[in-house]
Formats: structure tokens, C-alpha cells, sequence
């Protein structure tokens, strides 16, 4: 196993600029997960950080070794593909092993690798079947057995369960999570689905227009997101944005764009008649009988679980969430109400966070 190490990692082709000045450290045996829009830049990294991708700026190592210029194949990573890219005249067996017998390692080497390999991704009854008599699920712990086999010292993964029904990336989630807390290996995984990063990651990078916007924790990022875009992006679902203007009274409160005011949290370095954008997660708004704000609900979604509405609100939509059952119904007016201490305020020109 190995850390990660990037120094102001940068990628342009020709004049347009894919990545810039990319920071980051991955400590040895830890579950990074590279998060963001399509066409932020992550799945460059990432091959970048595999060798497929040239570096334009700066220096990635692997433990100690600057691998900038080492060819993919002697970097001792392992890379699992959104597409499976099994050889399909090949078995199972053969599959997961062909690394190996390219670099010509003993059969019972390669038998006994390939062996406990499929066992423990339950594949092991699997061994002589083709690709095309297999799942998508199936086909994809091949690829991972492929990866395990090599017992590399990193693991790249690269949108490997977009291919997969949602129940299917349930399990698979799982599945890998289980798989990493087993071998301990050094993991970096890219996604654009920020359920897939909440659930599975040590630490996750959020990336937007090839920067880097924050890295932490899951819950650090959804508790005390740097800016707008982390909080939009992080959570499911969405968080909800009030654009409003601070009033200065015996209190502090935001008035809202249709005249409604919301109690901001004291201590803040605001000044009255200042513009900011209200940031407000669907679970800590609260449906009650005296409520500051007044809304119309224009949508109702019953999970059995819990309930998700859509109420209008300041001249827009706004999500909110309930555990359990409700009787509201469409078209009620609906009085709502939160705790200061659950908003978020950014700028509204920079997306800044104000704390």
C-alpha cells in the first residue's frame, strides 16, 4: 500500500485548461472519492494519477515515487473501468488472472491469487463461466477480482457502478465498502453521484470547472459546506437557496423576496440592507401551526418512509422533508418554520460561506 500525492497538478489541451493547480494528499490506506459535475475534471485526475493521461504541471507521487513519467503498468496501481472490459473468449478464472500470466507469475500463484480473489467476492462458483453468462453485477466484481488479484498498491476507481439498476449500485456500494475495509488498500474513486461519495468515502473532494471547492469528511462537507456550490451539490435531497436582504431590528432577520422574514442567526458580520443567499437543507424545515412563512404546496411525494414536498415559497419552489406519513395534500397552505442555527448564508456574488 501507498499514499497519494498531488502538487499543484495541472492538465490543459492546447489552450483550454482542464485542471488547476490540484492539491491533494491521500493518506496510505484511506477511501478518497472524487465528486462533482460532469466535465469538472475528475475522471482526468484520476487518469492522470493511472499514467493514461499526460501531466501538464506539478508532480504526482505514489509513497515516495514521483511517477510523472512511469509507464501505467509500473505505477502498481489497479483500475477498475465503468465499462467492464472483460475479454469475452476468456473465463472468469482467466479473466482475473491475466495480469498475472503476463508477467509471467507461477500457475499455482496465479491459481491461488484468482482462488481467494473469487471467494471472497462470492465469484468462486463463477470461475469457468464466459462474460456473457454473467450479470452486470457479476461482471463487475470480475473487474474488481481483476484489480484484487494484482494486490496493487492503489485502487482507482472510475464510475464503476453507473452501469447498474439503482438496487444493483445498493448492493454494490456495500460490496466495495466491505471490500476496502477488508484489504485496506490505498482507494481513489470517482462519481458524480454524491450518494455514492456520502456513503462509501473517508474523505471527499469536491470538484467544479476543474478546482478543487472543498475537501473533508462526508458529514463535515454536509454540515459546513465552503460555499454554494458544496452545499448544493452535497446532500439529497437538494439544499434549498432563499436569495434575501439582511434587516437590522432588535433582532437580526432576512426578508425574503416576497416580503417574508426568517430569524438569522446573532454574531454574524452582516449589516443591514446587505444581500445573501439563504441556504436551508429539506430536513430542517418544519411543518407547524405558527410558522414565520407562509407557503403553497405544489407537490406531495409519500416514500412510506417519510414524505417530501414541494412548497412555493418567496416566489419559488422550495423542498421539504418529513419523516413519516402526513395528511397534507396538494394546494394547502402550509405555515413553516426553522432554527437559525440550521441556515447556511453564503455571498451572493463570491458563493462564499459567511460564518
Amino acid at each position: 500500500m501507498a499514499s497519494v500525492t498531488l502538487q499543484h497538478v495541472e492538465k490543459a489541451y492546447g489552450a483550454v485548461r482542464i485542471l488547476h493547480g490540484v492539491d491533494l494528499e491521500i493518506a496510505d490506506g484511506e477511501f478518497v472519492v472524487l465528486v462533482g459535475p460532469s466535465g469538472c475534471g475528475k475522471s482526468t485526475l484520476l487518469r492522470m494519477i493511472a499514467g493514461l493521461e499526460e501531466v501538464s504541471g506539478g508532480e504526482i507521487h505514489i509513497g515516495e515515487r514521483l511517477v510523472n513519467d512511469v509507464a501505467p503498468k509500473d505505477r502498481d496501481i489497479a483500475m477498475v473501468f465503468q465499462s467492464y472490459a472483460l475479454y469475452p473468449h476468456m473465463d472468469v478464472s482467466s479473466n482475473m488472472g491475466f495480469s498475472l500470466l503476463l508477467k509471467k507469475t507461477e500457475k499455482t500463484t496465479i491459481d491461488g491469487r484468482v482462488g481467494a480473489a473469487a471467494k471472497r467476492l462470492g465469484l468462486d462458483s463463477f470461475l469457468g463461466r464466459l462474460p456473457r453468462q454473467l450479470s452486470g453485477g457479476q461482471r463487475q466484481r470480475v473487474a474488481m477480482g481483476r484489480a484484487i488479484v494484482r494486490d496493487p498498491k492503489v485502487f482507482l476507481f472510475d464510475e464503476p457502478l453507473s452501469n447498474l439498476d439503482a438496487k444493483l449500485r445498493v448492493h454494490m456500494r456495500a460490496e466495495i465498502k466491505a471490500l476496502h475495509q477488508q484489504l485496506k488498500t490505498t482507494s481513489v474513486y470517482v462519481t458524480h453521484d454524491q450518494v455514492e461519495a456520502m456513503t462509501m468515502a473517508d474523505r471527499i473532494v469536491v470538484m467544479h470547472d476543474g478546482y478543487v471547492q472543498q475537501v473533508g469528511h462526508p458529514l463535515e462537507l454536509y454540515d459546513r459546506p465552503a460555499n454554494s456550490f458544496v452545499a448544493g451539490f452535497i446532500g439529497s435531497p437538494g439544499m434549498n437557496f432563499l436569495p434575501a436582504k439582511v434587516a437590522k431590528g432588535g433582532k437580526v432577520d432576512a426578508v425574503l423576496a416576497d416580503g417574508q422574514k426568517l430569524r438569522l442567526p446573532d454574531g454574524l458580520p452582516l449589516q443591514d440592507g446587505d444581500p445573501l443567499t439563504i441556504g436551508l437543507r429539506p430536513e430542517h424545515i418544519r411543518l407547524v401551526d405558527d410558522g414565520a412563512l407562509n407557503g403553497e404546496v405544489e407537490v406531495v411525494e409519500p416514500l412510506g418512509l417519510s414524505t417530501q414536498f414541494y412548497v412555493r415559497l418567496a416566489n419559488q419552489q422550495i423542498c421539504v422533508f418529513v419523516m413519516g406519513r402526513s395528511d397534507v395534500r396538494l394546494g394547502d397552505a402550509v405555515r413553516l418554520s426553522a432554527d437559525p442555527a440550521d441556515l447556511h448564508l453564503f455571498d451572493p456574488k463570491t458563493g462564499d460561506r459567511i460564518d
